[in-house]
């Protein structure tokens, strides 16, 4: 990785910091595609494996398999708070789009990119995205929040 980033430094500015904005937007977009299709999939196997418990019921299973089949209900939702597939997706989403709304202005030049030193102020702002998220992702990860049913 260190000779990646020295390597770099020896490179045109301009296409160092592009390339690594770049880079940066197509991660978070497909972590946050990732992240939407594992919550999305978690949560449409919630409602199916859910109605299919009083269906179970009234058809009269065995009382261990509707348990067994609504305790995987309650495992999915574990899942879900424990790896937070819905906040990821969200946070990661809109990572994505700040680094590609701070490419649309770089290119078009517009300010805060009108300047000569535009490829240091790209630097510097993309840099501030990556960190403020990361930050926020490492506080999300220490002390992570139950999620409201108002949140989906």
């Amino acid at each position: 990785m260190s000779d990646d980033i020295e390597s770099a430094g020896s490179s045109d500015p301009h296409m160092t910091v592009w390339g690594r904005l770049e880079e940066q937007r197509k991660w978070y977009a497909a972590k946050s595609r990732k992240a939407r299709g594992m919550y999305l999939r978690v949560k449409l196997g919630q409602i199916v494996v859910g109605a299919g418990v009083p269906v179970l019921a009234g058809v009269g299973a065995p009382a261990l398999v509707t348990a067994t089949i609504a305790a995987s209900v309650v495992v999915a939702e574990g899942a879900q708070q424990l790896f937070q597939w819905h906040v990821n997706w969200l946070s990661y989403r809109a990572t994505a789009e700040e680094l590609k709304r701070e490419s649309f202005l770089y290119l078009a030049e517009a300010d805060p990119y009108s300047g000569a030193d535009r490829h240091k102020v790209l630097a510097l702002r993309m840099e501030a995205v990556i960190r403020r998220e990361n930050d926020e992702w490492s506080v999300q990860s220490k002390n992570p929040q139950p999620q409201s049913n108002l949140d989906a």
